[in-house]
């Protein structure tokens, strides 16, 4: 069974057996706490009255919470404020929700979920497969997959061959570039 139970302003789901941290309780390590402001309570999926329910919690421990440094300054007017801050939480361990406790919801869900066989009109569940079985295997046929003649796969057009060498494969032209910085301002002659 669940809960959704409201305690310093946050809301929280809790089960039996779970460990939450809220903001500061009065008690001390060891010390019962009974949280009444219940806001949902189900079972499963089924979705129960939250009437006179209540969830029993015991402290593990009082804490705080990391340093949180506040830093005010005002640029130009030699205005700097430092202060920290640790808020202080309570570590609860949730005992009962409703008056069911944490072995109860284990007992209850253990025949649930045994090896109980599937209703008569439900579906089987699914097995797994290997990727071995799930692969199925190719067809053995006596037909060549055809392909590429054999002088086809080695040439191939507009490709140079591997031993063509270095050398450029191209006319390179320097009738249309820029002429040099603080050379003659000579038109060349085409």
């Amino acid at each position: 069974m669940f809960a959704i139970v409201r305690t310093g302003g946050k809301q929280y789901r809790v089960a039996p057996g779970d460990k939450i941290v809220v903001e500061k309780l009065d008690g001390n390590a060891g010390d019962s706490v009974t949280l009444s402001d219940v806001l949902l309570a189900g079972d499963g999926s089924d979705l129960k009255g939250t009437d006179g329910l209540t969830v029993a919690a015991e402290i593990i421990a009082q804490a705080k919470a990391e340093k949180v440094i506040v830093f005010k300054k005002r640029r130009r007017h030699n205005y700097r404020r430092k202060k920290g801050h640790r808020q202080q939480h309570t570590i609860l361990r949730i005992v009962s929700v409703g008056g069911q406790t944490a072995q109860q919801s284990a007992s209850a869900a253990a025949p649930a979920s045994g090896g109980e066989q599937p209703a008569e009109g439900a579906p089987a569940p699914k097995k797994s497969r290997s990727k071995a079985a799930a692969a199925p295997a190719p067809a053995a046929t006596d037909e060549a997959v055809p392909g590429p003649a054999p002088q086809e796969a080695t040439s191939f057009e507009g490709v140079a061959p591997a031993d063509a060498g270095t050398e450029a494969t191209h006319d390179v032209s320097t009738d249309n570039a820029a002429p040099a910085k603080g050379g003659a301002n000579e038109t060349p002659e085409a």
